[in-house]
């Protein structure tokens, strides 16, 4: 593990949360086990981490996230019945959108949320919903969000970003449609620079998000579960994805090509100077260049440089180090806008007879397929959890990433490209039609400096890959992929048709193969100069913690036994890739569980039985068996199954062992049996009549005793455990971890059968999601309680902000409970943009002629009057009256909902003179200063129109007023 991550302890990834076998490899060197309850024999369970991990590299400086003061609603919103000429006439002109999208909808009774936000994580399992999408419900829903513009931001370049919307989404701002998107899996730009208002006229944000449209055929979650942005950036500025600097080795030097676009929302031509450097790791300035560039208004311009770095060290997979491009625009010599891109200098290459080579040296793709879901939360991962999900696979020796099938996150390829994995990125639509020639550019031109990256996967599984057609289809899709980067080869992930006249195999770089294994040696003879590499195999069942399958239950054992008809189990498969040096590597399908797609049952089954991991990242026996597969800087030796086996005293047990040593020796209650040699692919197995006790594995090389696992019988559960993954957390408001909850008997050993209800409560947090890696559990994933399954389960939760505490109390009936305190460090928090919840603009108001005589309560011009007293907007600036007369400002208004039901608050930002305020004749509250300032009153409940009126001396009223949710 690279030095830059020292918060990683390997034996803590693996056993936050026992495993279904003892997947702790202790070597003999190691430091003393971590026990609790100070009970000899306990299940060894490490210590926290004590570090928080480094932040992810800043890019951007211009882009600040809008996550907070959201408003949702789950459902679909009608628009408005157009009953006249007029109504429809305006309907169709731009910034009058009708309904929920437009700008004055009444979205007071909306939940306030924050982003990142996955409303179909919440929802209950039915059986008449979609099988593929995990038997949730998703439908439609809306969010709104309202927000302030500075005057000073007047002519620079202003962007909405959204890393993501599932579905089907359009968006609107100002009552303007400003985009339509297609898919769940893009980023959506949008230039709000046309559409903006600044000062007191706040900007509104209108999407409706379609999730009845699937891409997929797994859970794929709704709504807009990816960060969300609000970009600044300076009239003449580098666009968004606009660098692009791709080291390049030659003449044994390396070199950065750099690209920049600049685009330009500015009213002349203007020439600027692009500047870049190279940054080393400690961010000492390697290199620098610079070149004039000149881009007219509302184009763009590209300023190419080139940077000699010379001979830098290289990025890999054991230490994957990141230099730094620094791209600046300079205007007179001060910057105004600057990119910062973290990149990698490496070499790859696919042969065709000996497979991949990473910086000249051959590397065996040890990897696995991800969907991006988690139990609890969905597909609204946050930052941290991916990286808690990263770590684990790391410690297993993973050193590859199938993006399976779609674009991951930006911050996702930001930890691959730092912990050193090996990314096939994938493309989700095999389309080359506009739309979706668009949604594979942008695919590129975002990802396409990131040194974790060495494929570019274009489909997954088309039916029309052995057609002329199919053929004609990836030509057109490779084809734009190397125009934007011609440094890595293109793939596709192919489910047959290898051997047919038309193959898409012919037209790509590297062929991938999903299953298909007996067919890799065929292949390789039919097309010797054709490189391959499995791109998807495996497909083999685990329930977590169990041993043995129960159909009617569906419980499938955890020996690695059962595959799908078209895979293998894991064992199997991985020998049949590491048999064939011209074989790549391979993707496990998949690395954790993930909702949907209960293959091979249907209901009440509602997740996958294919993860190396469960749905929670608790490893089962495959976690063991990749391990042995795949560490080579260390020992490991795992065993299962667990040894807590009441009313089988006698009976034969099935003990498996997998270790990476040169022998393995197995202890049962101190009785040792003939060592093993090891076979580090299929594993060592013994049959052993079971007694309680201990069973342990000891692995030796050369005859040394190198490291152990053990299994202890455990007693009946007397107590609750909560585990940690770090004893700390950053106090941003962002920061979340995965904590384990399970149950120990008198000596402190983890009961591996206990399947108990339990519940929590969190200070200093907040509970986002909860699991426990059932495949058929239907319990929530939102609250404060979960059973446990087979021993374990999670509650994820997310630090408050600022210094302080995290503390977690679990309870079980009978079990005495367990406290759980987490540090809460305060760190630099994340910039959102603030809150604006707005609310119901009082706009247009009847003010009444000046008099001397002070207006009563009453006051209202007569009926059918539209003349004696004036139309008036607020804020439009009252002028003063020297002669001190008195005014009436009269409006009608109907409240929002809430506010009707609730009561709300009347707000006049500014008034100038003395007032008194009153709402249907009974007074509310008085000004009595003469100089301008603020009057606000709370308005009691009622439904119906409401009558507002406001008596003012001298002037009238100078701001705007808004009557808002309370």
């Amino acid at each position: 593990m690279p030095e830059e991550f020292p918060f990683l302890n390997r034996r803590q990834l693996l056993l936050t949360g026992a495993s279904a076998g003892a997947v702790l490899a202790l070597p003999v060197r190691a430091a003393p086990r971590h026990r609790r309850m100070g009970e000899a024999g306990a299940l060894p369970m490490p210590a926290p981490g004590n570090a928080l991990p480094p932040p992810l590299p800043v890019h951007d400086a211009n882009k600040t996230r809008m996550e907070r003061g959201w408003l949702f609603h789950e459902g679909d919103i009608g628009d408005p019945v157009l009953d006249t000429h007029n109504a429809t006439y305006l309907s169709v002109k731009a910034g009058n959108a009708q309904g929920a999208a437009a700008i004055d909808h009444d979205d007071s009774d909306w939940a306030r949320i924050r982003l990142p936000h996955d409303w179909a994580s919440a929802q209950p399992f039915e059986e008449s919903a979609n099988v593929s999408q995990g038997y949730r419900r998703r439908g439609i829903g809306w969010y709104r969000r309202r927000f302030a513009l500075d005057p000073a931001d007047r002519g620079k370049r202003l962007e909405l970003h959204f890393d993501g919307i599932a579905t089907n989404a359009t968006i609107w701002l100002n009552g303007s449609t400003v985009a339509h998107n297609w898919s769940g899996y893009n980023s959506i730009y949008i230039d709000l620079t046309p559409f903006a208002r600044f000062g007191e006229e706040l900007n509104t944000i209108a999407i409706r998000v379609d999730a009845n449209a699937m891409e997929g055929w797994w859970y794929e979650g709704a709504g807009l579960y990816r960060h969300a942005w609000l970009v600044r950036r300076a009239p003449v500025s580098i666009a968004t994805d606009g660098v692009h600097c791709d080291p390049r080795r030659g003449a044994g030097r390396w070199q950065v090509p750099v690209a920049v676009t600049l685009n330009s929302v500015a009213r002349e031509a203007a020439t600027v100077t692009v500047e870049a450097q190279l940054l080393a790791p400690d961010g000492r300035l390697l290199t620098r260049a610079e070149t004039p560039a000149t881009v007219t208004p509302l184009d763009e311009a590209v300023a190419t440089l080139m940077l000699d770095a010379g001979n830098p060290v290289l990025w890999s997979v054991e230490a994957p180090t990141l230099h730094t491009v620094v791209t600046r625009v300079l205007v007179d010599g001060t910057a105004v806008d600057e990119r910062r891109t973290p990149i990698g200098f490496r070499t790859i290459r696919f042969d065709a007879g000996e497979g991949f080579f990473l910086n000249d040296r051959p590397v065996k793709l040890k990897g696995v397929c991800l969907h991006q879901d988690h139990a609890g939360i969905g597909t609204a991962i946050p930052d941290s959890l991916h990286r808690w999900r990263l770590e684990r696979l790391k410690a297993i020796g993973c050193n590859a990433i199938r993006c399976s099938h779609n674009a991951p996150s930006t911050e996702f390829l930001d930890l691959c490209d730092a912990m050193g994995f090996l990314v096939m990125d994938e493309n989700r639509q095999f389309n080359p039609a506009p739309d979706y020639m668009a949604q594979l550019r942008w695919l590129v031109r975002r990802d396409r400096n990131h040194p974790s990256i060495i494929l570019w996967s274009v489909f997954n599984e088309e039916p029309m890959q052995g057609t002329e057609a199919g053929v004609e289809m990836v030509r057109r899709m490779a084809h734009e992929v190397k125009a934007l980067d011609d440094s890595r080869p293109v793939t596709a992930a192919m489910n047959g048709a290898f051997f047919e006249p038309n193959s898409v195999s012919s037209v790509v770089d590297v062929t991938g193969f999903n299953y298909y294994q007996n067919d890799y040696d065929q292949f390789h003879r039919l097309f010797p100069d054709r490189a391959m590499t499995s791109s998807e195999d495996t497909s083999a069942y685990e329930t977590r913690g169990a041993f043995h399958s129960d159909p009617k239950a569906h419980v499938i054992s955890s020996y690695d036994d059962e595959a799908a008809s078209w895979g293998d189990t894991h064992r199997n498969t991985w020998r049949k890739i590491m048999e064939r040096r011209f074989v790549a590597g391979g993707f496990v399908w998949t690395g954790f569980d993930y909702h949907g797609e209960p293959t091979p049952y249907a209901w009440p089954t509602i997740s996958s039985f294919f993860g190396v991991m469960d749905l929670c990242g608790f490893p089962k026996t495959a976690t063991d068996i990749h391990a042995a597969h795949w560490v080579d800087d260390r020992p490991v030796v795992a065993i299962a199954p667990h040894w807590t086996w009441g009313g089988k005293e006698g009976q034969p047990i099935r003990v498996f062992v997998t270790s990476n040593a040169e022998t393995v020796a197995l202890r049962v209650n101190g009785r040792d049996l003939e060592p093993q040699q090891v076979d580090r692919i299929m594993g060592n197995e013994w049959t052993v009549p079971y007694a309680p006790g201990r069973v342990e594995a000891i692995a030796m090389r050369g005859g040394r005793v190198v490291a152990t696992a053990a299994q202890e019988t455990a007693g009946p559960p007397v107590a609750l455990r909560l585990t940690p993954a770090r004893s700390v957390m950053a106090g941003d408001g962002e920061d979340a971890q995965a904590i384990t909850i399970d149950a120990v008997d008198a000596r402190g050993r983890h009961v591996p059968t206990a399947n108990l209800p339990t519940r929590f409560s969190v200070e200093g947090a907040e509970i986002i999601g909860i699991g426990n890696g059932d495949p058929n559990s239907h319990e929530p994933e939102k609250g404060n309680a979960r059973s446990l399954f087979n021993g374990l389960a999670q509650i994820i939760v997310r630090a408050d902000r600022g210094d302080g505490r995290v503390s977690l109390r679990a309870e079980a009936e009978g079990l005495s409970p367990a406290r759980l305190i987490i540090t809460r460090r305060p760190v630099a928090e994340v910039a959102q943009w603030p809150e604006s919840f707005g609310g119901q603009a009082l706009r247009e108001w009847r003010r009444s002629p000046a008099s001397a005589t002070k207006p009563g309560p009453d006051a209202a011009p007569p009926d059918g009057d539209n003349n004696s007293w004036a139309f008036a907007r607020a804020g439009n600036g009252a002028k003063p009256d020297p002669a001190g007369n008195w005014r009436a400002w009269r409006i009608t208004v109907t409240p929002w909902k809430r506010i009707a039901a609730e009561g709300g608050m009347l707000r006049f930002r500014e008034i100038t003179g003395r007032a008194e305020l009153y709402a249907d004749g009974r007074r509310l509250a008085t000004k009595d200063s003469t100089t301008a300032g603020p009057l606000e009153a709370r308005l009691p409940a009622g439904s119906g129109a409401r009558t507002i009126l406001l008596v003012v001396e001298g002037a009238g009223i100078t701001g705007p007023v808004t009557l808002t949710v309370e």
